[in-house]
This record gives structure tokens, sequence and C-alpha cells, in this order.
């Protein structure tokens, strides 16, 4: 019995991509590996999984359901269908903003000037499954991925968006894009560090972690 057995866990996973126009867009560095490492590993100790994953160049899991989607927009309505679940955990690259604006053909270079791009904010997913009233899940669980002041910015982003494990991810040295990583988990217990290693090992500590903390009541 690993305490996930039949739980249902949702995970976020990849980039998002924002359109421009029909050929350009807006995104980020973001592989999807670790996300996708986890929710194998959440599945392997008995997890029922929904992974909700952005553009990556990865095969989708086995042994679970796999949501694919482009935009920010788009994750926040896969999340939200796959309400209501145990755990969620938004290992994402969310773009913070997405062109106010999209065009449906190629915008064509201006020899006037500079184009100017409108942006818009992006819905926060995390904050917003933190933030649920009826259908918030036992677990919420955000990644930080930070450059500087690491541990500090992920502390404060933990109490900002209301979730209750933040996971504190330094991305330089080529974490994003690469098969290495190192974290810190911030609760309000405690920090407990991952030392680096391989994000399938990574993946399976923290799922381990998750699957504690459902075997014993006092843990959370």
């Amino acid at each position: 019995m690993t305490g996930l057995a039949g739980r249902l866990v949702i995970v976020t996973a990849g980039p998002t991509v924002e359109p421009i126009d029909a050929v350009r867009f807006l995104s980020n560095r973001s592989s999807g590996r670790q996300g996708y490492a986890l929710a194998a590993a959440l599945r392997d100790l008995g997890a029922r999984v929904t992974l909700v994953s952005g553009p990556v160049a990865l095969d989708p899991p086995p042994g679970m359901k796999t949501v694919l989607v482009e935009t920010a927009l788009q994750m926040l309505a896969a999340v939200t269908a796959a309400l209501p679940a145990d755990v969620f955990i938004g290992v994402a690259a969310v773009a913070d903003w997405r062109p106010a604006q999209t065009s449906a053909g190629k915008i064509k270079k201006d020899h006037g000037g500079l184009a100017v791009i409108e942006l818009a904010e992006n819905p926060d997913i995390l904050a917003t499954v933190a933030g649920l009233q009826d259908q918030r899940p036992r677990l919420v669980v955000g990644f930080a991925a930070e450059t500087d002041d690491v541990l500090d910015n992920a502390r404060a982003k933990r109490l900002r968006k209301g979730c209750d494990w933040m996971v504190a991810n330094d991305v330089t040295d080529g974490v994003m894009g690469g098969e290495m990583n190192a974290v810190t988990v911030i609760t309000q217990q405690g920090e407990f560090p991952i030392p680096q290693a391989d994000k399938s090992v990574i993946a399976k500590a923290l799922a381990q972690r998750i699957a504690e903390l459902f075997l014993s009541a006092s843990a959370y």
C-alpha cells in the first residue's frame, strides 16, 4: 500500500505556446521532462494520473490520461475539467503573458520601424486551483523555476499562490531542457532538499514524499 493507490493526481508539464500570428509564438525552454517523469513515478505508486501537457518532444507516458494543449487558457480549461482530484502538481512552465491580439496570417515586417506586440496577462493556474473552495485538492504543489535568490523567491511564491508545497528549482546551468535537476521542497513544516540527480530520480523522490503524506495524516 503506497498511500496513492486509487488517488487522482493532476500533473501539468512542459511549456505553453502563445501564438503571435500564423507562424510565430511566445514560449520558453521547458522540455517537459521533469513533469513527465513525475507523472510516471506517481503512476508507478498506484495513482490515477491525468497529465496535462504543453507541446513537447516526448511520447505520452502509458497508463495515464494525457491531455495535450498549447496555450495557458487551454491548460487551465483542461485542469478544471479534470477536477476533482486528490493532488494537483503544477510543473508546467506556463507563459505569464500572451499577445493581446493574434493575427490569422503572418505579420509582415514593417520597414518603418519595430513591431509592437501588446501583451495580456495569462491566468494563474496554480493560484486558481489553490484558491478553489469546493474542489480544491488536498495537496496543491507548485514549482518555482528561479535563477536568483532561489529559496527566498520560492518561499514567497508558496505564500503568494496559496499552495501547500513549493518546489524550488534553480534552472541555471541548462536545467530547462536538460536531464539533471536539483530541488528543495518547501512546506509549512520545513524544507527538504533533493540533491542533483537525473530528473527521473528527482521525480521518484517527490512521488515518494507525496505518498508518505497520504499514509500519515499527521504529516499534513
